[in-house]
């Protein structure tokens, strides 16, 4: 009795949909419909993902995506082994749109189109969002998302499913997205590699080493500045081969970068060597690599730079070494408060923000940064909150507390989702 209820209900769900499979126009438009439904729908639609129209499948994706709820995650997972690139890319956005929400308005999705039978979709440039840190996708959505980035049926997907890793910092996908470099495609290899840095394992860093000669400058780059965002010390000889033999103004740039991110007394004169260097990128670059040193003779050459430098980057650069070296004050016209400055540029919040959630390691710095954020502009408190949720320590739980209860709604809004993060990381 029991199986036959449950055939009876299966047919009840399917029979109102099979009724009309010979039009598909029709079984487009009841995909549609189904959205205001919502998770009750899901069942009906699930099922469309098997229909042999394309474009049925394609809107009963979009409707899945749309319901949006825990529901839609299993069908979604289902899609990604879809046959039509279009049904990859909207199941891959549709996933990391459920742990980031609006992420379908910015992603792929935002540009995929038809014509013809082929899909067209254009990568924006800016890939830097990831989920917050107390979030964590379930298991089967980043293995999804990892066998899709190793081999779906397009380039276009597969890019787009390594750009999901990196998004939702899928850590056990990693394997995946090494697989995923030995593509021909330079889409699916610069997705993958800035997904390397998102979810940043020092174990994957010896895996990139083939790409540090990549013709192609963009992979190139990434795989520079992965290097040294990993941590690779051993990689140190090439990143100085490639700096001394380039012709190329912006991979020199990502080389001493990287080496900067490597600090070896080694490597002191090439820093002392770009300190005065036209390129002001490179400049900044050297203050950077001083700066890890801390060798205490370099402090004159730095103060001096600050004092005379009117590049914005190069000057963020030994505002940060002047800080790295002790100058720990927040005074009007100290580095730190310079750094914290930059925070309320829309240009160079960013570099302020990297630069401050790295020396707020040090004990002196974070003390500091605590004292400053309860008092600084929306968008200093904004920012500070998330250099100590990722910086923080247990002292600094209690700031962010505070400052979760600040009468700017997106002060509190940050200070509280950066507390959340910053007790994960504590696991407390």
């Amino acid at each position: 009795m029991k199986r036959f209820s449950a055939l009876g209900v299966f047919l009840a769900v399917l029979l109102p949909v099979a009724a009309q499979t010979s039009d598909p126009e029709e079984r487009i438009r009841i995909a549609h419909d189904l959205v205001g439904q919502g998770s009750a729908a899901i069942p009906r639609l699930q099922a469309m993902l098997t229909d042999l129209n394309t474009e049925v499948r394609v809107e009963a994706v979009k409707s899945i995506v749309e319901i949006g709820t825990q529901a839609s995650l299993d069908p979604l997972i289902q899609a990604t082994r879809d046959n039509d690139a279009e049904v990859l890319i909207r199941a891959t956005d549709g996933l990391v749109n459920f742990y980031l929400p609006g992420y379908v308005r910015t992603g792929l999705t935002a540009s995929v189109r038809r014509v013809g039978g082929a899909i067209k979709a254009r990568f924006t440039d800016t890939n830097d969002v990831v989920i917050p840190r107390h979030l964590q996708a379930r298991p089967e959505v980043v293995e999804a998302l990892g066998k899709l980035a190793r081999g779906g049926v397009s380039m276009d997907s597969r890019a787009n499913a390594a750009r999901a890793v990196g998004v939702l910092r899928g850590r056990a996908a990693l394997p995946d997205l090494i697989e995923a470099l030995h593509s021909k495609n330079d889409q699916v290899l610069y997705e993958g590699l800035i997904a390397i840095q998102k979810i940043r394992d020092p174990e994957a860093a010896p895996r990139i080493a083939f790409l540090l000669r990549d013709l192609d400058e963009k992979v190139q780059i990434a795989a520079i500045e992965t290097t040294g965002l990993l941590a690779n010390r051993e990689a140190l000889p090439q990143l100085r081969d490639v700096l001394t033999t380039t012709r190329k103004k912006n991979v020199r740039r990502a080389a001493l970068t990287a080496i900067a991110m490597l600090p070896d007394p080694a490597s002191r004169n090439l820093y002392t060597q770009y300190m005065s260097d036209k390129d002001d990128g490179l400049r900044a670059a050297s203050a950077e690599g001083l700066a890890r040193l801390k060798d205490r003779a370099d402090l004159p050459a730095v103060e001096k730079a600050f004092a005379e430098e009117k590049k914005m980057a190069p000057r963020l650069a030994d505002a940060f070494a002047l800080v790295a070296f002790g100058r720990t004050e927040v005074s009007e016209f100290s580095p730190l408060q310079y750094l914290i400055n930059s925070l309320n540029s829309s240009s160079w919040q960013g570099v302020g923000r990297a630069y401050l959630v790295e020396l707020a390691r040090e004990d002196a710095v974070r003390r500091a940064v605590e004292q400053a954020a309860p008092r600084g502009t929306r968008s200093e408190k904004v920012e500070l909150a998330y250099v100590l949720s990722v910086s923080g320590d247990s002292k600094s739980v209690a700031v962010l507390d505070s400052l979760s209860r600040d009468g700017d709604s997106d002060a509190a809004s940050a200070a509280l989702t950066a507390l959340k993060n910053l007790k994960v990381r504590l696991g407390s």
